[in-house]
């Protein structure tokens, strides 16, 4: 249902309107923008972010759920993020529902999905209407995260095709490595590890627990990234039984993930340039895909992936614990981020079904 016009626009944007006529843009506005949105929301997602933001702010001795409504509007950005990035990826599922963009149309799509981006504006005020200091540090770290989130994922939209081919030259896998990580650090990292640091700065913490949380929600954010690099090549089922996207999107794509720049050391040469030469370009067969993926989950590049995404989560852990509250939540919030990264992958990332 509309939420009032001020959840759109601020303060005297609308001009000045007729009550009728300001009940009737609220309405437009919430079908334009919210629904499509919405649809995503709709059909579930693991929601760990903003569970995670208040986590560490009562972990803290803050009061969690006043900043509940900047959760959620973060998550919405997050939301925002997947609606576009379909969008961009060509996707045509999205948790087992058909993408925003095949329901709503490309440019409802990407206009909803750009506008929830800033929800966090409106939640901000809600949560410190009288801490301008406190609303102002918040909006300049979100910023800076959707800053580094749009870099990110214009890095992944170019690819690295250029540098996993000088890989398979050199049989050197270090830069393209350190630049498929930075990519996954900002497209995903950042927001993680600016709810972090928001949950710090509302409970008071001083520098050296701020810059740790950020450093761990940074490592959480690139290590979900990774894994779901995994579950793309490996597949995934809701509790149905039901794939939420396609098996090996990325491959179809010719989409240089953290997987196969492992592989580029763990094949022979000429079967690591076999592999790519097949994928790359987004047009490969659906047995060349098919082939790539049984190659990439057998040489061990899946594990070595998986085994990246766990010293990242741990080195980042063992950094921010002994500057927290030595309490039993503190253990259940690393339970908690692993859980959030590591959940539905099995021996490997493998399905039991198998490819």
């Amino acid at each position: 249902m509309p939420g009032g016009l001020d959840v759109w626009l601020p303060g005297g944007h609308a001009g000045d309107l007729s009550a009728e006529t300001e009940q009737a843009l609220d309405r437009r506005l919430h079908r334009a923008l919210a629904a499509p949105v919405r649809h995503v929301v709709e059909a579930g997602g693991k929601r760990w972010r903003p569970a995670l933001l208040t986590r560490i702010i009562e972990l803290l001795g803050g009061d969690g759920e006043r900043f509940g409504v900047l959760a959620a509007a973060l998550e919405l950005a997050h939301t925002g993020s997947l609606v576009v990035d379909d969008v961009q990826d060509g996707s045509t599922t999205r948790r087992a529902r058909p993408a925003a963009h095949e329901v709503y149309g490309l440019p409802a799509a990407l206009t909803a999905g750009t506008c929830a981006y800033f929800a966090f504006d409106h939640a901000i005020g809600l949560c410190a209407p009288d801490d301008p200091e406190l609303r102002g540090r918040t909006r300049e770290i979100i910023l800076a995260a959707l800053r580094a989130a749009h870099a990110g994922q214009a890095l992944d939209i170019q690819g690295h095709g250029r540098e996993l081919e000088q890989a398979v030259t050199t049989g050197d896998n270090r830069p393209l490595l350190e630049l498929v990580l930075a990519t996954h650090r900002l497209k995903t990292g950042a927001l993680v590890g600016a709810c972090c640091r928001i949950a710090a700065l509302t409970a008071g913490a001083g520098p050296a627990l701020e810059r740790a949380l950020l450093q761990w929600g940074t490592a959480l954010g690139t290590a979900y990234q990774i894994t779901d690099d995994v579950a793309d090549l490996c597949g995934v089922t809701d509790r149905n039984g039901t794939p939420t996207k396609r098996v090996a999107e990325d491959l179809r794509n010719g989409k240089v993930t953290l997987p196969l720049a492992h592989a580029v050391t763990l094949l022979p040469r000429p079967t690591a340039e076999a592999l790519w030469a097949a994928v790359r370009g987004g047009d490969a067969t659906e047995a060349d895909v098919r082939a790539a993926r049984t190659t990439l989950l057998d040489c061990g590049a899946v594990a070595a992936s998986e085994d990246h995404a766990d010293r990242l989560h741990t080195d980042a852990w063992r950094t921010l614990e002994p500057l927290l509250p030595r309490t039993v939540d503190a253990t259940r919030l690393r339970t908690a981020g692993r859980r959030a990264v590591f959940d539905g992958l099995g021996s490997e990332g493998r399905p039991p079904d198998g490819p």
